[in-house]
C-alpha cells in the first residue's frame, strides 16, 4: 500500500483543517488506519486511529473532542479532521495503515505495528 498525505499548511489559532490520506495498491478497506505528528524536536506521537470498517475510533487525550478521524472506502481515503487547533498541533503529521482491529488494542499507539506510512505533510498553528 503507497499512502499519500495531504492538506497541511499555515492556519490560526482556533481554525480547522483537515488532511487526507489516499492509498493506492491494495485493498484499503482491510486495514485499520492511524495518524500520528512529530512536532519539532519531539518523538513522533499517536494521534488516533480509525477502524477497517470506520466502526471506532481512539484519540490521544490532547485531541479528544476536537479531532475526528473518518474513511471512504470507495476512495481508498482516510481524513483527520481537525478543529480548534492549538500551537501545539503544530507538527508534520502522517499517516499509516496497520493490520484490521488494531483500532481496538492496546498496540494502537505502536508505530511498529503499522506496515505503511505516508510521507507527512506539514500543519503550522499560528497564534
Amino acid at each position: 500500500v503507497q499512502l499519500q498525505a495531504s492538506g497541511g499548511g499555515l492556519v490560526q489559532a482556533g481554525g480547522s483543517l483537515r488532511l487526507s490520506c489516499a492509498a493506492s495498491g491494495d485493498t484499503f478497506s482491510s486495514y485499520d488506519m492511524g495518524w500520528f505528528r512529530q512536532a519539532p524536536g519531539k518523538e513522533r506521537e499517536f494521534v488516533g486511529a480509525l477502524a477497517w470498517n470506520g466502526g471506532y475510533t481512539y484519540f490521544l487525550d490532547s485531541v479528544k473532542g476536537r479531532f475526528t478521524i473518518s474513511r471512504d472506502n470507495a476512495k481508498n481515503t482516510v481524513y483527520l479532521q481537525m478543529s480548534s487547533l492549538k500551537r501545539e498541533d503544530t507538527a508534520v503529521y502522517y499517516c499509516a495503515a496497520g493490520r484490521r482491529g488494531l483500532t481496538y488494542g492496546s498496540r494502537r499507539y505502536a508505530e511498529n505495528e503499522y506496515f505503511y506510512w505516508g510521507q507527512g505533510t506539514l500543519v503550522t498553528v499560528s497564534s
